[in-house]
């Protein structure tokens, strides 16, 4: 048996079937280490279609043919398939292998064997293939015991490093555990190789790099599941690299069975970062309601790591486009969003709040001066832990919103935290903005706040009183003269501007909002007038 779960052509020929038949090896006799794969019978000139590859071949040679071309022909044709060795039964055919048959051979490279006496193939191929079965089973074992081991470490209270460090130690080799997109999680050595693994896992990706393909020749990947809700998703990656020595098929049968026990452990780990994160947005809700005070806040976010030191707290929340998400999204999305807050380079308590389907976040400022370039950062950082989680868009919703509220101490981050929770949802279904300033959308806030204490009816008599006349007009005539309206407010009545971004001449905008006068019967120049315009346009969102 060898270490690729089969038995070599040497092997074979000192089993009792073959060695009963006087073998002699009269052509590649350096290569009777070939791993025999299965033994194969056959007398018909063209058996080399019949194989794979890795074959023993036994015949009477009735199908090498009779004229010198043939011979070689038949020869060279076995050595392109690759089986492992060829062997000639002596008698009625040939009582010597002709030299044309022999020199063929040990010009492909093929071992060549002449059995003396009568065999019967039968029992030669019950014996191999026994031993190759035997073979693989002994592998078989092999990697159950490095199975076994990783489940006691883990057991036993280990973690990633002990199941790498013992799958290393198996195949003499470094081991590294990789994320899906091919970052490190964790490495292991193995073996006489370099004393630090991480050399050569910057080695490897510089070959990568290079090459812009994956792993060396001779590595082992293998995938560990569990990344994601989707079937067959991919959490991380175990590579094994050949550095001390060969990587061979017990290798990565051992590296398949790790990966089952790491993808229960990342499964967990996983759980656990999930936990810590909604306990800490659990902490900023009730700080946020007022169900933990001002005195005793810092003491408990403390033990949750924060230390933000003597400048004012900032508010951040973060509102998800969708209501629901499977709970391993949550737990995906706690992790990302963690190491993007990692690089702000200020204090931040992070936590998350399945149930209203948002990100609570609190951080420590220096100065109140830094809040806009710290909020310009912890967007952009709460954005891209969203994508890296897959959670961007969801389909048929709505994106992230960002509002940052009023940077103050513990009492103010518990009135600003509520604050900048609720316009988060207020925020929802207006124009996209890296972040929302809570205190700038104080009348989208009591608009939401109206449709969701029953008023819903009520303010949307109040936009159909407004501008309703326009809605009906938009549904049947062009230009759409809404659009008109909602710019020419949104730059306080200038008529330039609103040209300008509109793209129109001045006396087309002229026209058009005398239009607009006239459907709805009253004057824009009127202050009560544009009031009311503004807000109609603005509870257009909440009204039902």
């Amino acid at each position: 048996m060898n270490d690729q779960g089969g038995i070599t052509v040497q092997r074979a020929l000192e089993l009792p079937g073959l060695r009963g038949g006087l073998p002699e090896v009269v052509a590649g006799a350096d290569r009777l280490h070939r791993t025999v794969r299965w033994v194969h019978a056959g007398e018909v000139p063209n058996i080399a279609s019949l194989l794979k590859g890795g074959e023993l071949l036994l015949t009477t040679g009735l199908g090498l043919g009779t004229r010198p071309a043939e011979q070689r022909a038949f020869v060279h044709r076995l050595a392109e398939r690759g089986i492992a060795a060829l062997v000639v039964e002596l008698g009625p055919r040939f009582t010597r292998l002709p030299a044309t048959i022999v020199e063929a051979a040990r010009s492909a490279g093929l071992p060549l064997v002449q059995l003396h006496r009568e065999v019967a193939f039968v029992s030669v191929t019950e014996e191999v293939h026994t031993e190759i079965v035997n073979g693989h089973y002994t592998l078989l074992r092999q990697a159950e015991d490095v199975h076994r081991r990783c489940t006691e470490a883990v057991l036993g209270g280990g973690g990633v490093p002990q199941v790498l460090g013992i799958l290393a130690g198996f195949a003499a080799n470094p081991v590294f555990l990789e994320t899906a997109e091919g970052q490190l999680l964790y490495a292991a050595g193995g073996g006489e190789g370099p004393a630090d693994p991480l050399q050569v896992w910057e080695g490897m990706r510089g070959q990568r790099a290079a090459r812009e393909a994956g792993p060396p020749a001779g590595a082992v990947l293998v995938d560990v599941p569990g990344g994601g809700t989707a079937a067959g998703a991919v959490r991380a990656r175990l590579v094994l690299l050949a550095v001390s020595g060969t990587l061979l098929p017990v290798h990565r049968m051992a590296a398949e069975r790790a990966a089952g026990i790491l993808a229960v452990v990342l499964m967990q780990a996983r759980q656990e970062e999930e936990l810590a994160a909604r306990g800490r947005g659990d902490f900023l809700t009730d700080l946020a309601e007022g169900r933990v005070s001002a005195d005793d806040a810092p003491g408990q976010a403390r033990v949750l790591g924060f230390r933000p030191g003597d400048g004012p707290l900032l508010p951040v929340v973060m509102k998800l486009g969708s209501d629901v998400l499977p709970s391993g999204d949550w737990s995906l999305l706690a992790r990302a969003v963690l190491e993007e807050l990692s690089a702000v380079g200020v204090p931040v308590l992070v936590g998350v709040r399945p149930v209203e389907s948002r990100v609570p976040v609190l951080l420590g400022l220096r100065s109140e001066s830094e809040r806009t370039a710290v909020a310009d950062r912890v967007a952009a950082a709460l954005r891209a832990g969203v994508a890296r989680a897959g959670l961007e868009r969801p389909s048929g919703g709505h994106p992230p919103v960002v509002v940052v509220g009023v940077a103050g101490g513990w009492a103010a981050a518990s009135a600003g935290l509520r604050h900048a929770a609720e316009t988060a949802s207020a925020a929802r279904g207006l124009p996209e903005r890296p972040w929302y300033d809570a205190r700038r959308l104080d009348i989208d806030l009591l608009l939401w706040r109206l449709s969701t204490l029953g008023e819903g009816a009520a303010l949307a008599a109040f936009v159909d009183r407004a501008i309703g006349p326009l809605r009906d007009h938009d549904r049947t005539s062009r230009p759409a003269l809404l659009p008109t309206l909602e710019t020419y407010l949104a730059h306080a009545g200038r008529k330039a501007e609103t040209a300008r971004e509109l793209h129109l001449n001045r006396q087309t905008l002229y026209n058009r909002l005398a239009r607009i006068g006239e459907l709805l019967g009253t004057d824009l120049d009127d202050p009560q007038t544009v009031l009311a315009l503004s807000l109609a346009l603005r509870a257009r969102r909440h009204a039902p």
